[in-house]
Order: structure tokens, then sequence, then C-alpha cells
């Protein structure tokens, strides 16, 4: 890293409560990932080991005064916590250890903030900060949070006058309301285009496939294979990089394989446990290229040591965002780190290298076994004035067979439905 990138790096205290939360060692290493991948450095862990929250300062009195002393003599001005804090567990943590509290759901939504890209993805995270922000209006006493919703509601430790504080906190709450309901129709707007969208590609009639799974977790390096061997020449490569929620947007890319068939696939953003509620709710929309999916390839880091508990948070959110009964692959990624053979298929299961050829090849046949066996294959008679329909056909099907007959071009070629249905006038009746 260089020194440059360096004094960037905020280092920051993580800290949570080991007897309520399962997996506790790899939730705290999930959170430093987090932590890494919105800028900053875990420099300490504190750990609390209660059987329940302090339900005024989540944490007890005594580790209270620990993490003020702490933070005081390593000058960490940061603390990041493994859960959500109720807005006054967070407003008495941050007075009395004089250093800003930032909960996991606050954490999570700064990652978001700074990865938005494109105008829905912007907007997703605009609702899902200032909904997070509503209750909290009077507990942060850092702008962070207040500064990347844009909201134009204060901060701070309350109001000296009582009356005055309530009025300019219900001023507050509307503000934030108001830009709520906008940010809301502005969202409605662009999701009527993508509707359309989503529409004209249905009628076209080819198979969606989408990209599921756990944040890094290499669905978009999968991606890029296959857009790189099945892709149009003028197909851009959708942003990979190796840390948490590297991209938000969905991909969507057309592959056409050697025997014409053609789907559409698409990259959606990655999962993370308790990943929140209002987050998911705004992503809804561009999560819904998993719902309307034909097929879903959940893709899994096969050589992390907790990948099933990463599979079990995909099977979970997907069931949030109302996906049910959509036919899966499970696609173990990152074999070549691991010890295990590649690629190696068992059923629907795939264990494989993004970054592998003869992995992607693998890939790609258990993909177009799913999604293609529905294609028939049939025998059509076109007559020579329809040239236009033998040139579609020869672009957009697999021909298995042509003959030049006296009356026109008989071929022999598997369609989807749509063709079939489209071109139904000219099948050769069986004699």
């Amino acid at each position: 890293m260089s020194e440059t990138n360096a004094q960037k790096v905020q280092e920051v205290i993580i800290a949570g409560m080991s007897k309520t939360v399962a997996n506790y060692d790899y939730a705290m290493s999930e959170l430093e990932a987090l932590v890494a991948a919105n800028n900053m450095h875990a420099a300490l862990r504190i750990d609390q080991g209660l059987e329940k929250p302090n339900p005024a300062t989540f944490f007890g009195k005594g580790k209270v005064v620990e993490i003020k002393e702490v933070a005081a003599a390593n000058d960490l001005h940061i603390m990041v916590i493994n859960a959500d804090l109720t807005p006054s567990q967070v407003r008495n943590l941050e007075e009395q250890t004089d250093i800003q509290i930032i909960d996991r759901t606050g954490l999570i939504l700064e990652i978001f903030g700074n990865r938005a890209r494109s105008k829905e993805a912007k907007l997703q995270v605009k609702i899902a900060q200032l909904q997070y922000q509503l209750p909290r209006l009077r507990t942060s006493i850092s702008n962070r949070l207040d500064q990347q919703a844009g909201a134009a509601a204060g901060g701070g430790g309350g109001f000296t006058n009582r009356g005055a504080g309530e009025t300019q906190l219900e001023l507050n709450r509307r503000t934030i309301q108001d830009r709520i309901s906008h940010a809301k129709h502005e969202l409605k707007e662009l999701n009527k285009d993508e509707v359309i969208r989503r529409a004209q590609r249905d009628k076209a009639g080819l198979p969606n496939v989408a990209l599921v799974g756990y944040t890094n977790a290499g669905k978009s390096t999968t991606m890029n294979g296959l857009v790189k061997l099945f892709g149009k020449g003028e197909d851009k490569q959708v942003f990979e990089k190796d840390m948490l929620f590297a991209t938000l947007d969905t991909s969507i890319r057309q592959l056409t394989f050697p025997d014409n068939k053609q789907l559409l696939l698409s990259d959606t953003v990655g999962f993370v446990s308790d990943l929140p509620h209002n987050l998911i709710n705004a992503f809804r929309s561009t999560l819904a290229e998993a719902a309307n999916a034909d097929l879903l390839i959940q893709v899994i880091d096969y050589a992390d040591p907790h990948y099933k508990e990463m599979m079990a948070t995909t099977e979970k959110t997907l069931k949030e965002i109302g996906v049910h009964d959509v036919p899966m692959i499970y696609a173990f990624n990152k074999a070549d780190l691991t010890e295990a053979d590649y690629p190696n298929q068992q059923d629907d299961q795939l264990i494989y290298a993004a970054r592998d050829e003869a992995s992607l090849q693998a890939l790609t046949s258990m993909i177009k076994a799913k999604v293609f066996k529905n294609y028939v294959t049939t025998t059509l008679l076109i007559p020579f004035s329809d040239g236009d329909v033998v040139a579609y056909l020869n672009d957009h099907a697999n021909i298995l067979k042509t003959d030049y007959l006296a009356d026109g071009t008989q071929l022999t070629v598997e369609l989807n439905a749509v063709d079939a249905q489209r071109y139904e006038k000219y099948v050769v009746t069986p004699a």
C-alpha cells in the first residue's frame, strides 16, 4: 500500500458480544473484512462476555470504562460494533467513551454509500441511509452518515431548550421524510424503465440466468470469464476486486454459444450475514433479476472455511427477497486455492476456479443442460421467397441439417419456445 493510501485508512476498534452471536469468531472476522472494505483498519478488538446486552450502553459498565481508556491510550476515535444498537445505546456510549460509535448497519450503509455508482444504486442507498438516520437525529456526535445521505437534519447531543429542540427535531424529521418520499418517487420512475427493459428481454424469449451469492465469492470474476468466452465483442467486463461489495450494480450481458443458443446472464449485488432490512427493501428491484431468473448460480467461496455459513446467508436472503422454487447450480469457486480437484461436477454442484477455462466450460455445460432442456427439435420447410427466415435461423438457432429441395430450404433445427411458435407454419408434418 502506498503512503498516500495508507494515510487515508482510519484506525478503529472493533467490538462484539461473544455470548449473543453464533460462530462469534467468524462474525468478528467478517466485521474486520467489512471494516477493511470501508477503508478502515481494525487496530484493536474488544470482546464482551455478557449473556445479553446492557439496554443503556450495550456493554457492561466496566467494559465501557475499559473502552474509553483503551481508545485514549491508543489515540483511537472510532469503534465499530458487530451488532445493531438502539439510538439511545449509541448516544450513551458516545457520551461515556468520547469516541464515535458505528454499529453494523451503519457500517454497511457507509460501504454502500461509497460504492454506489449508478443513479439507481445511489437512490437505493440514499433511501436506506435516510431511513436509518430518522430515529437517530440526536444520537450521533459526527456527521459521517449525515454527509453521505446529504440530509438537512443536524446531529448533536440534544438541545438546551427542550421545546425548541422538539420543534427542530420535528422539522428535521419531516425534512428527512420528504427526502425519502422524493427519492422513492425517483426510484419508482427508474424502475418503470427497468420493467419495460425486462419485458423486452422476456419478449425475446431468452433464458435469464442470475449469479447470486455471498459478497466476494467470485460472481463478477465468473461473469467476466463467461463474457470473455461467449459475449459479444463490444461487451464490457464488469468490475471485480478482492473486497466485500466491490460493486452494487446489477450487470446484464448476453451470451451466445457456438450452437447459437443464447441467454442473458446477470451479476447481482452480493449478500452478507444480517444484511440490513432497509437495504434489502431498497435493492429489491435490483435483486428482481434473481427473483425472475430461470436459473440461479450460487457462487460460493470454497476456499473460505466458513463457506457453509455463507451459503446459509445466501439462502436466507433469497427467501427474504421472495425467491422461491428457482432451479439452482451450486458453484464452489476458488478451488485453485484448495487441495480439491477441479473442475469436478456432481449433480447440481460444481467445484471450479473462475479463472480456469476448463472450469468455465464445465459450468457452461451445466447451465445449458438446465435452461435449454425445453428446446424443441423440428423440421421446417421454408420457401425460397422467405430467405430472411433462413438467415435469421442461421444466426439465432442451432441448425442440425440443411437440405435444398425444389420448393424451399428444409432445416432440421433446435428452437426455443418463442421461435417454435413464430415459425410453426413452416413445420413439416411427418408423413
